[in-house]
């Protein structure tokens, strides 16, 4: 149970984060009090206090200084003359000018020929310049009214002065410290450049801003898409729900349209629902024909706490067509990216108990042809899983439950099952442990009972149900690891004490009671268990170092290998085809079987940490049934003061029945961070030396300054049919945002 602060204030403070607490200056007068003194004179003239010399009127909330003031004692009117301040201690905004007319009493005023600042709200968001510089304005004359201020023929900025980067001046600003400020016919300029007009402007200085209103303008340019006019409306509804649209014209294309309602409906539930759709007129051909490809998708991700325990979270997705995407999406790895999943759960946990009911959909497109996709459907399918659990606390004794229970579909070309299949799955599992001499040996046995209401044969579906009993039995064999310590190790690992581990493992797996794997239908994981007898032999060496007091892993080696006793898997593997079964899954990620066989890759896992900020990675697999390297990836990342670099290699050099062929390099180098100051500069690539075709390149350049920053993006893509070139910009100000075509999710500064 929590704790609540007196009067609430905490409590409410922190649901709301723009209301406002009070007020507490440490050696002030007292509210119902004035302090008036002057270096100079001070003489009385019927209600009026002529202060001269360094005066000061001091309140409460505000303190007024000058050279000289003239105070009416009855009225609370000053009069202040010659270098004037004024300060607002309550809302922190600060005052110069040539002279004042204020009223302590009901914090009224007017100042003439002034200039000053106000705190600006710090919005630490990601892709959100920030600057802890105050707004500067000034202008004709101004004055107060109570909480606001409204300034005429005035210039704000957050810049330095005497010359700023940007600044907006316009006839008239209304402002509200901590709350807003409002101006109309504003002039945007860049140094002395006019940029940008605003017949009607606003601005949220709040914590949390949330006000209906149009979003700044963008436009670009693509080689594909034309021309780029975009203009966006963000819709605050309510406290709980806004929406934002944001249509673009692409001169060549069409319009698009995005659309982003979010709400929070209740506390512990939140959702977020996002449309990308484009009507597309078609790409023009070089025979004056176009090709259309346009479509729409959507995506949902929502989240509640139903209470008792139970809980709902979902992430569903759709994509029209795979070509839609391939086309207009703004990021290579989601263009490559052929899968769309969805999936909703209502689960509940509790001492080593999980119950979910999921509703799921997974597409894979095969191609960008129209319906050349295989979609598996889950609806609804319920879950009940047991955690290990000892039965007695003296005997070493594990149990645990997976089963499962749904209606399946599965639907691809020339090949679909009725809309709702039964399944059911129930796997319990008990294990032990035992310790002898170092080693030890932990030994499981489970069982597998399933049933499917529809099956195959010669790839037609027919309504003859399956039924499968397996027996899994495992002992995994953790032999005692070999260790020696060095003293001191070599100067670029740090000079310290250095320690090398040796750990051997081996593990057995017998899988009985499945001769009928052909019968079954594919949904997912659960239909891939097939017999097996199999050893698995694994080897990880590891390098510890000690930097700077603390011991630290610097590289671990691991490799490891299994053999197959039933080297077809009880018929299940079929030569001359790709075959995926459960323990190739677990082995690799990348298939090997197109042929019954005795052993499978040898496979090693390399990481290593040589620098503080900098990984190494690198996963290969040598084949000695083919007698070369089928896959390797290989990736080193860091981060030296400000500069920043990553790279990449992926080969995959198989049979085609398993997989293409792939050889692709990737690689960024760049200068800089989000919030520096001064120059900072990025290039990212991805090139397929197999097509010899650099498929992606990315460079920006930005330039911030103690108040702004300009970018400069070109970007490159190549795959497919799409062949395109893109230049976008963003101006962005400090605590305000940015405007132009380059988004924040798009920048790597």
């Amino acid at each position: 149970m929590g704790t609540q602060r007196p009067g609430g204030v905490g409590n409410a403070a922190s649901q709301n984060p723009n209301i406002k607490l009070p007020f507490v200056r440490p050696d002030a007068p007292p509210r119902d009090k004035v302090n008036i003194k002057a270096q100079g004179s001070q003489t009385v003239e019927g209600d009026w206090l002529k202060l001269r010399v360094n005066a000061v009127v001091d309140i409460y909330e505000s303190t007024l200084e000058a050279d000289e003031i003239d105070y009416n004692l009855e009225t609370g009117e000053a009069h202040a003359r010659g270098h004037v301040h004024y300060k607002n201690h309550e809302e922190g905004e600060e005052i110069y000018c040539d002279k004042a007319d204020y009223n302590t009493k009901d914090t009224t005023g007017k100042f003439y020929n002034i200039r000053g600042t106000f705190a600006a709200r710090i919005d630490a968001r990601p892709g959100i310049l920030t600057s802890s510089n105050p707004f500067q304005f000034q202008g004709e004359w101004a004055e107060r009214l109570q909480n606001k201020y409204v300034l005429y023929k005035g210039t704000i900025t957050s810049c330095s002065y005497p010359r700023p980067w940007w600044t907006l001046r316009a006839p008239k600003f209304d402002i509200v410290p901590n709350q807003r400020a409002i101006t109309q016919q504003a002039i945007f300029r860049v140094r002395k450049l006019p940029v940008f007009y605003f017949p009607y402007f606003y601005k949220s200085l709040e914590k949390q801003p949330r006000r209906s209103g149009f979003l700044t303008p963008n436009f670009g340019n693509s080689s594909r898409f034309g021309q780029i006019v975009g203009l966006g409306y963000y819709w605050a509804i309510n406290r709980s729900y806004d929406l934002t649209y944001r249509p673009q014209l692409y001169t060549s294309r069409g319009f698009a349209h995005h659309v982003d309602f979010r709400g929070k409906p209740k506390e512990g539930s939140d959702f977020d629902f996002t449309l990308f759709g484009v009507g597309d007129k078609g790409r023009l051909l070089t025979d004056g024909s176009r090709v259309k490809e346009g479509g729409y998708s959507m995506s949902f991700r929502g989240k509640s706490e139903l209470g008792k325990g139970w809980r709902a979270r979902a992430t569903v997705n759709y994509l029209s067509s795979f070509l839609f995407r391939q086309a207009f999406t703004q990021s290579f790895n989601e263009a490559i990216y052929s899968e769309v999943n969805s999936v909703g759960f209502v689960e509940k946990q509790w001492r080593g108990n999980n119950v979910q009911v999921i509703l799921a959909r997974s597409q894979n497109f095969q191609t960008a042809a129209e319906g050349d996709s295989i979609t598996v459907r889950k609806l609804p399918q319920v879950e009940y899983t047991r955690r290990d659990t000892q039965i007695w606390k003296k005997l070493p004794v594990w149990v645990s439950l997976e089963s499962s229970a749904g209606l399946v579909r599965r639907n691809q070309p020339l090949f679909q099952t009725r809309q709702f299949v039964e399944r059911a799955d129930v796997s319990p599992r008990i294990s032990t442990a035992f310790r002898v001499a170092g080693f030890s040996l932990v030994p499981s046995i489970g069982l597998h009972q399933s049933y499917w209401g529809s099956s195959r044969k010669d790839d037609r579906v027919q309504g003859q149900n399956v039924m499968r009993s397996a027996r899994d039995v495992s002992v995994e064999l953790i032999a005692p690891a070999f260790a020696k310590i060095f003293e001191k190790s070599p100067k670029w690992m740090g000079g310290g004490k250095m320690k090398h581990v040796i750990e051997p493992r081996a593990s057995f797996r017998y899988v009985s009671g499945i001769n009928d794997f052909s019968r079954i239908i594919r949904f997912d994981e659960t239909e891939l268990l097939t017999n097996t007898k199999e050893v698995e032999l694994s080897l990880t060496n590891r390098l510890y170092v000690k930097r700077g007091g603390t011991t630290q892993e610097l590289l671990s080696w691991q490799i490891w290998q299994r053999r197959y006793f039933d080297q077809d898997f009880g018929g299940a593997v079929i030569a001359g085809r790709r075959n995926v079964v459960q323990s190739s899954v677990d082995f690799s990620s990348f298939a090997f079987l197109d042929r019954p066989r005795a052993y499978s890759p040898v496979a090693s896992s390399v990481r290593m940490q040589p620098l503080p900020g900098t990984g190494v990675e690198w996963r290969l697999d040598y084949d000695p049934l083919r007698g070369n390297v089928t896959n390797s990836s290989f990736t080193v990342d860091g981060r030296v003061n400000q500069w920043f670099a990553s790279a990449g290699h992926t080969q995959v050099d198989s049979s085609t029945v398993l997989s293409p062929k792939n050889n692709q390099f990737r690689g960024l180098l760049g200068w800089g961070a989000d919030n520096r100051r001064g120059w900072n500069a990025a290039f990212n690539a991805i090139y397929d030396y197999r097509i010899r075709v650099l498929q992606y390149a990315n460079t920006q350049i930005t330039y911030n300054t103690d108040c702004c920053g300009f970018s400069v993006q070109y970007r490159r893509f190549s795959f497919g049919t799409r062949n395109e070139n893109q230049f976008r910009v963003a101006f962005a100000i400090a605590n305000l945002g940015s405007f132009g075509t380059l988004r924040k999710q798009e920048r790597f500064f």
